[in-house]
């Protein structure tokens, strides 16, 4: 006979310098072993049944044998308990009955790769070895050793990437429809913008915020014109292809972007993205292009702005 742990078992990995844990689930599936015997029997005594074991447990493959030898694998469903064959004759210390070449099937339930951060996770499940132990092979086979200990160690890499194309970290506010309905009909722009694809690549959380040059509020970028001094708030917001999400797994469209990187502190992924297309948008609200439209001033507005995607989310 044979109980394995069919059962589903679980245990914790911990992240090497994070101490971030995530579970593992394991269970066994399957026994394969060989019967040998130092006295010989007839060959008919290891025909083909002896390779199906009692319910629920079942034949997992070839079994074939001789005078000397039998081999088997068997399978074991979840929860399944005790594998067992009943001996056709007393088995005495003059057979010489053991078993070798004894091996495992298992199932291995890992967490999911995109809930964890990047880095090694280690953690440890142990199994007790012999009667009314996980693994009990019967009453008289008792183990030498009586504890298997298997060590699991995860390494997670993520990539995260963002492609701007050619000349896209210039960025030219206009009107829609650009400047000619203002420079032929007098008609003031209702407010200067520009939306800047990118591509992004992802497998991990990230966090994203802004770094600028200007600011008039401390929290949102600004552009300036040299000459006057004057500057105008610049709004920037991020729209998030499909299958990136924030903290309440949400899409993401016009996310405002902070330089204190508020209400952008958490995005991820619901399954890989693989350079799908998200969009940055820069706008300058009408109010404030009124007062950078006064008529006979001449102005030239400019600064940089930093977009920052942080993969190191806490």
């Amino acid at each position: 006979m044979f109980r394995l742990p069919s059962s589903w078992k679980d245990t914790t990995v911990i992240h090497d310098e994070t101490g971030e844990s995530a579970t593992v689930r394991m269970r066994f599936s399957g026994i394969g072993a060989a019967y040998t015997i130092k006295t010989p029997l007839d060959s008919s005594t290891w025909i083909d049944h002896w390779g199906w074991p009692s319910p629920p447990c079942v034949k997992g493959g070839t079994s074939y044998g001789n005078a000397y030898y039998f081999a088997f694998f068997w399978r074991i469903p979840a929860d399944g308990g005790v594998c067992s064959k009943q001996a056709q004759l007393p088995i005495t210390q003059d057979y010489g009955f053991a078993y070798e070449n004894m091996s495992f099937s298992y199932e291995l339930a890992t967490p999911n790769p995109l809930q964890m951060s990047t880095g090694t996770y280690r953690g440890v499940l142990n199994y007790v070895v012999g009667p009314l132990g996980d693994f009990d092979m019967g009453d008289i086979m008792l183990p030498d050793d009586d504890l298997i200990s298997l060590n699991f160690t995860l390494s997670v890499e993520h990539a995260l990437k963002v492609e701007i194309p050619p000349g896209g970290n210039r960025v030219e506010l206009v009107p829609k429809g650009g400047w000619q309905a203002w420079l032929t009909q007098g008609r003031k722009p209702t407010r200067l913008f520009r939306d800047q694809t990118f591509n992004v690549s992802s497998s991990s959380r990230f966090k994203m915020n802004l770094d600028c040059q200007y600011s008039l509020d401390g929290n949102r970028c600004a552009v300036r014109d040299p000459v006057s001094g004057h500057v105008v708030p610049l709004d920037v917001s991020v729209t998030l292809p499909n299958g990136l999400v924030d903290a309440a797994a949400q899409p993401v469209s016009h996310r405002p972007l902070r330089r204190d990187g508020s209400g952008t502190e958490l995005f991820q992924p619901r399954f890989y993205v693989d350079r799908k297309p998200g969009t940055l948008h820069f706008e300058v609200a009408k109010d404030e292009v009124d007062e950078m439209l006064k008529p006979g001033t001449a102005r030239s507005y400019s600064g940089n702005v930093t977009v920052v995607w942080d993969s190191e989310v806490g």
